[in-house]
Formats: structure tokens, C-alpha cells, sequence
């Protein structure tokens, strides 16, 4: 990774601006110049649940701390983040024909909603597919939007789906969310398959023979063994953290982590506090926010008029019975983890902003660049940067891609 002394000047006045590397010690210097040259990618973001809220605007910017949005193009432009995966995300509903032909449409109009997104803003952003969209659209000076699908329940039983949200830009689908599916079990559920399912099986196969990694964030550890011996591609795990340091079902162990490198797959670090570090005990803030779950039947089958109240109840009791949030030294505390236990090269970034990512430091995307910052005060180089920050989550993407050419080729592998 080049380092060019004449960047410096430019970078200080670059960031400077929104409070990051504002010193002009060597330190804050060199974090500015690595952060501006390294492809930066965000692997999971749940902005399309902004995106298709009423008067939002994508191309605005918003303040995080009033209005709770975590994610825009002026904002991705302050914090120096050159691409992102925007969730296709839909909550578990109903496993029958009526639930499935919902869920169907619910991601179809996901999709349909980035795409205008995108089309409307042309000029600052593009669709990305491949690795090398997302390097062209940085010589371009535009962001890349790539997709992602979180909760295979989208697929519902008709796995010609998977090559239909391959069609639309999906390039991962998180094969369940916080409850189980038909196609595994999820990691805060109880036992149903104790794993993949037959079905999950053949979903994770056909994501290979298709192209679209397979993303283990959220499911349980017997599914993420059953698909580690499954998958002839790397798999990702998008939004999850180390286990070792905050022990939530969420995170991977050691062991999983050292099972995941085997397999060649990478962990896309998650900054949602509760995922760093465990919460501090705050049983006024755990009661209030189970009731206002309770009232609105844990969010789900909502109208939007329903919805927007739950949001805002929501919110006060957020804003009433604040929370300790861990910090960007506590997510620097699980690289170094991560690191340590596999290697640099299975680790990379996936905030989970606008689904509750946020930390201390990096409370928006607008800070992300504190993370390059708390990584150089570490001591780590440009190179190990270049990979955390994207590199090691596009080869992932590249080997998927040569995995189902290979099984294209080879119909019977």
C-alpha cells in the first residue's frame, strides 16, 4: 500500500471536518492517508428500512442523534466508506404458502426501492456485483450499493429463488434471522433441525452452484458446522463478533472461527454494542423496551401506521433509560481477537447500522474512519487494513464466484 506524503495536507482538511483524524500528529496522518486509500466496504446495513419510510431521503443528510438514522450518501462520503451492502431484510413470519407468497413480495419491493434509490441518485452511486465494480465506482469517485438478502426465509420453499435474487444483485443471503426457518435453526431459537434441514442442504448447495456466498450470521452452531461441511465456497459471516470476548448466541467461539478459516471464510466484524460487550444491568430500560415488544407483538405483522408508533415508543424509551454503548476500542478488542486466534486474513467490517450497530466512536457512518484510526494506534500496516476493510470480504466473493463457474462447468461435483 502506497503512502504519499503529499496526500496530507488534503487528507487533514478532509476529515478534519466531521471531528475524524482532526490531530495532525503522525499517527492521525497516517490513519487519514490508509483510510483514503483502501477500499472500504460495510458488509451488512439494514438502510432499506429507511429507505422505504415516508419523506426519507437517502441523498440528505440526517443527524444520528436526533433522528436515528445511521446511513447516507453525504454521511458515506464524510466517513470515507466506498461501498455497502444493503440488507434485503424481512422478519420471520408464518412458514405456510400465504407467509411465503408475503415474504416474496415483501423482498421484491425491497429490491425494487434500492434500485430507485440508486437510479435516482446515478451521479454519486451504482449497483455493484463483483469485486471489480466495486474498484471502478472508487476510481469513479461513486459508492457502491451491493446486496445482500438477511433471512432466508425470503426463499420460503421454492429454491428457484435463489437464482431469481442472484438476478435482482443479491450476492449473500443470512440464512435465518432471530427465529428458525425451513432452512435452519436460528442461533436465539430453540432446537428444530438441530442444524441445516434437508431443504437448507440443497439452499446452500444451489447458493454455490449460483454464485451467492453463504452468510452464517445469526444461525445457530450446529447450522454453521452442517454448512461448513456443506459449502464448497467460503462462507461469510456478515454482522457477528468473537464469543470469547461478549458471550452472546449471536457470536462465534473460537473453535467456530478456527473451523471458518479452514473453510477460507471471513467474519465481517458487527458493531452492535450488545454484540461487543456485554450490557451493563439496566432492568428499568430491559422492562420498558419487553413491554413496548410485547405491545407491538415483537414488530411483526404491523400496518404502517402501527409501525411508525412502535418506532416512536421505540425511541423514548431509547432516549429515556439511555445505554452504556461499548466502544471502538472494545470492536478493535475482538479484531485483535480474531486476528490472534485465525489470522488477518478472516476478518473484515459489517456494522449492522440501522439494524442497532452503533458504538461509541463510531456511532454513524459518518465516524467510520476511527476505526482505521484505533487499528493504526495498534500497530497494524496499511496491507492489514486493506484486507479488514474489503479486500478479505471480496476474495470470499471472487472464490464464490469461481466455485459456481466450476460447478457449472461440472454438473456432477
Amino acid at each position: 500500500m502506497k503512502f504519499f506524503a503529499s496526500y496530507l495536507p488534503v487528507l487533514f482538511l478532509l476529515f478534519s471536518g466531521n471531528g475524524l483524524f482532526a490531530g495532525n500528529d503522525s499517527l492521525s496522518l497516517r490513519a487519514a492517508a490508509i483510510h483514503r486509500e483502501v477500499l472500504t466496504i460495510d458488509s451488512h446495513t439494514d438502510t432499506p428500512l429507511w429507505m422505504i419510510r415516508p419523506g426519507f431521503d437517502i441523498g440528505v443528510r440526517h443527524d444520528a442523534r436526533k433522528e436515528y438514522s445511521k446511513i447516507d450518501f453525504p454521511r458515506m462520503k464524510e466517513g470515507g466508506l466506498d461501498g455497502v451492502f444493503f440488507a434485503v431484510f424481512v422478519s420471520q413470519g408464518k412458514r405456510d404458502s400465504m407467509g411465503y407468497e408475503k415474504v416474496r413480495r415483501r423482498a421484491m419491493m425491497l429490491f425494487d426501492t434500492i434500485d430507485a434509490v440508486v437510479k435516482r441518485y446515478h451521479d454519486l452511486v451504482e449497483i455493484a456485483v463483483t469485486p471489480d465494480d466495486a474498484y471502478r465506482l472508487e476510481k469513479q469517485g461513486k459508492r457502491a450499493v451491493f446486496i445482500g438478502i438477511e433471512n432466508g426465509y425470503a426463499i420460503g420453499k421454492d429454491i428457484s429463488l435463489v437464482r431469481t435474487f442472484y438476478n435482482r444483485g443479491a450476492r449473500y443471503i443470512t440464512l435465518c434471522h432471530t427465529k428458525n426457518n425451513d432452512i435452519c435453526d436460528s442461533s436465539t431459537d430453540t432446537v428444530g433441525f438441530n442444524g441445516l434441514s434437508p431443504f437448507g442442504r440443497q439452499v446452500v448447495e444451489e447458493m454455490n452452484r449460483v454464485g451467492v456466498m453463504v452468510d452464517i450470521s445469526h444461525i445457530s452452531d450446529p447450522s454453521v458446522r452442517d454448512v461448513l461441511s456443506v459449502s464448497n465456497a467460503p462462507v461469510i459471516a456478515s454482522h457477528s463478533c468473537a464469543k470469547a470476548l461478549c458471550d452472546n448466541p449471536r457470536n462465534l467461539s473460537d473453535e467456530l472461527l478456527v473451523e471458518l478459516a479452514k473453510n477460507g471464510g471471513v467474519i465481517q466484524m458487527c458493531i452492535l454494542s450488545d454484540y461487543v460487550k456485554t450490557p451493563l444491568p439496566n432492568p428499568p430500560r430491559d422492562s420498558a423496551r419487553a413491554a413496548v415488544q410485547k405491545k407491538f407483538r415483537d414488530f411483526d405483522g404491523l400496518s404502517d401506521e402501527e409501525m411508525k408508533q412502535a418506532r416512536k415508543e421505540w425511541n423514548a424509551v431509547n432516549e429515556k433509560f439511555p445505554q452504556t454503548l461499548a466502544s471502538v476500542s472494545d470492536v478493535a478488542d475482538h479484531i485483535d481477537h480474531i486476528v490472534g486466534v485465525i489470522g488477518i486474513d478472516h476478518v473484515g467490517i459489517g456494522t449492522d447500522f440501522d439494524g442497532g450497530g452503533g458504538v461509541e466512536g463510531c456511532f454513524d457512518v459518518s465516524e467510520m474512519g476511527n476505526i482505521t484510526l484505533e487499528l493504526v494506534k495498534r500497530g497494524y500496516s496499511a496491507e492489514d487494513i486493506r484486507k479488514i476493510w474489503g479486500a478479505n470480504l471480496l476474495r470470499v466473493m471472487d472464490e464464490t464466484e469461481k466455485v459456481s463457474k466450476l460447478l457449472k462447468n461440472n454438473p456432477s461435483e
